[in-house]
């Protein structure tokens, strides 16, 4: 359950978030954290995916019908103000100018992070800090660092100035920092201003990058497998018709083959490939090797999700349909946000995120591969590279055109 040493660096940017932090910080940080990723409480959160998807649809129009580009910023401002909005009740309308501080401070810190874990000259804290990309990398720190602060001070004077029980804050619209204030308050130990911000950290830049990652992976794959785009209009025809009516957590579960293609798309190109672990203990796996006490190992996701033995010999080709094929071989063969204990706790989160901005984009879009690869460079398997999270070296690149006219 101790993750691994080498995350120790990505902990500079977001401290003791949980998703990092070692087991005695952890255990009681999940306690607080478990009943606010509720399923009632992610589905008060349809409404703002709903509109945020849709505004996304909208300013992809001038796209349809024109020349090849990049679906990564649109998906990227999505999933931020869609965070953002149900995180901390804030709409940043990042999509409309995607030049924020916090999305280029981010981008900045996580590519420096990915160098510095490839680095092993970089791993000692005393040269890193010698070094002039430090003060660049602490410069962007401190602007995600700020950002997080001042909400939490601006919400937190709210909540003090309410008539009544603290725990009951006004209005219907409750947000992920609401909701973490008011179990937080329930516990032995409530949490301070830097643990709110260390996993509002965590909340936000995990549920930002890994559903654009996941979704603008899925749009590629979409646009080099006509036949199951094609299968996909389908289901999203037989659920809303030929209307623009908003979408709503009811219709969710109907879209269950668009579920499979974001899943076998998750198990493909999974935004974080692998995971470490701190062995505390010996352990003697079924293959008669042991792992000592004080071994880190690195658990390949990708590697899993491509195994034969689990998935068959069309392991590597893109199937949405074994999703719908029945249970898996194994538990654990698919696992695109960790294992269990330790698994994210917003895996249904980013889930319904991408269900819903997908299912408005192909609404309204039918997605085209890029006009510069032909038939052979379309069967090849997408370049990516490691940026903490995995990337499509080739951006994502994709053509849009108009399914129907808009009533």
């Amino acid at each position: 359950m101790e993750k691994g040493f080498i995350t120790q660096f990505i902990r500079t940017l977001i401290g003791n978030g949980s998703i990092f932090a070692s087991v005695d910080i952890w255990r009681p940080r999940r306690k607080v954290l478990a009943p606010v990723f509720s399923m009632k409480n992610l589905n008060e959160f349809v409404k703002v995916f709903a509109k945020q998807s849709m505004i996304m649809a909208d300013l992809l129009e001038p796209m349809a019908g024109g020349a090849d580009f990049s679906v990564w910023r649109y998906f990227n401002t999505y999933t931020f103000d869609s965070v953002c909005e149900s995180t901390l009740g804030i709409d940043l309308n990042s999509q409309k100018n995607p030049n924020h501080s916090f999305l280029t401070a981010f981008d900045f810190a996580s590519q420096e992070l990915a160098k510095r874990l490839v680095s092993p000259w970089m791993y000692p804290e005393f040269i890193y800090r010698l070094l002039p990309r430090y003060k660049k990398f602490d410069y962007h720190r401190n602007v995600i660092h700020t950002f997080f602060d001042e909400i939490i001070e601006i919400k937190l004077k709210q909540l003090s100035t309410q008539k009544g029980d603290k725990n009951d804050i006004n209005g219907t619209e409750k947000t992920f920092l609401d909701m973490m204030i008011q179990s937080s308050d329930r516990q032995e130990k409530k949490y301070s201003d830097l643990e709110l911000r260390e996993e509002l950290m965590v909340i936000v830049m995990a549920g930002t990058d890994t559903s654009a990652v996941g979704a603008s992976f899925a749009a590629a794959m979409l646009a080099r497998h006509p036949e199951v785009q094609k299968k996909l209009h389908h289901e999203l025809d037989d659920v809303f018709g030929d209307s623009d009516r908003a979408l709503t957590v009811e219709d969710l579960p109907k879209l269950k083959y668009l579920e499979a293609v974001i899943k076998e798309t998750l198990r493909l190109y999974p935004p974080v490939p692998l995971t470490a672990r701190e062995v505390m203990n010996d352990v003697t796996l079924p293959s008669g090797t042991t792992l000592v006490d004080g071994v880190s190992v690195v658990l390949n996701i990708w590697a899993t999700h491509r195994n034969p033995a689990f998935w068959g010999a069309d392991a590597e080709q893109f199937r949405p349909d074994r999703f719908l094929e029945g249970p898996l071989k194994h538990p654990l063969q698919f696992q695109p946000f960790s294992l269990p204990m330790r698994n994210c706790l917003g895996y249904n989160y980013a889930m319904m995120s991408m269900k819903t901005m997908m299912a408005n984009m192909l609404r309204r879009y039918r997605i085209l591969p890029p006009s510069h690869m032909d038939e052979h460079k379309l069967k090849e398997p997408l370049k990516v590279s490691f940026d903490i999270m995995m990337r499509d070296m080739d951006n994502y690149e994709i053509r849009l055109e108009n399914r129907r006219k808009r009533h």
